[in-house]
C-alpha cells in the first residue's frame, strides 16, 4: 500500500501490525493485516512519510540537490502559501523555474525535523514574518510539491 496525501495535508500511511514475542503460532508475514493510520502535520513520523510519500510520487525522480536560486524560490514561495494558502496555485504558476524550487524543498524535506526547522527559520530571515511552526512548515512543503507535481504531470 501507498502512503496517500489528504486534501488537509494529513498522510494515511500503512501500518504492520507488531509480532509478539512467544507467538509460535503467529501468523507468517503475508497473513498479518495491513492497517494504516492516519498522520497530520506536527506528529511523529510525519516528516519522514511526508518524504516517503513524495518519493512514491517521482520514483525514477533524480538526486535531489538544491540550489540558491531554487532555494530562494522555495523560500518565498513557502512565505507566499504561508500569507494566503488558498492561493497555492498561483503561487506555484508565478515560479520561474518550479523544478529547482521542488528540488529545494526535497531537500528540505529528506533532513527531516532539524532541517525543516533550519528552513522555516531562513523563510522568516529572509522574506519577513514569524516563523513558521514545524508542522506548518512542514504541511506547506506539501502542499506545494503537490501543486509541482500537478503542474508538471
Amino acid at each position: 500500500m501507498e502512503i496517500i496525501r489528504n486534501d488537509d495535508g494529513s498522510l494515511t500511511v500503512p501500518v504492520v501490525p507488531s509480532r509478539h514475542s512467544g507467538d509460535d503460532d503467529a501468523e507468517t508475514p503475508e497473513e498479518i493485516a495491513e492497517t494504516t493510520q492516519v498522520l497530520h502535520p506536527g506528529e511523529g513520523g510525519y516528516s519522514e512519510a511526508l518524504a516517503e510519500w513524495d518519493a512514491q510520487q517521482n520514483p525514477d525522480g533524480h538526486e535531489v540537490v538544491s540550489t540558491a536560486s531554487g532555494r530562494e524560490q522555495a523560500m518565498a514561495l513557502v512565505h507566499a502559501v504561508a500569507e494566503d494558502p488558498d492561493h497555492v496555485t498561483e503561487a506555484v504558476e508565478s515560479l520561474e523555474d518550479a523544478a529547482a524550487s521542488a528540488d529545494a524543498l526535497r531537500h528540505v524535506l529528506v533532513g527531516g525535523t532539524p532541517s525543516i526547522q533550519a528552513f522555516a527559520s531562513e523563510v522568516a530571515e529572509a522574506e519577513g514574518g514569524d516563523e513558521l511552526p514545524h508542522h506548518k512548515a512542514t504541511k506547506i512543503i506539501g502542499q506545494v510539491l503537490a501543486e509541482i507535481d500537478a503542474h508538471q504531470s
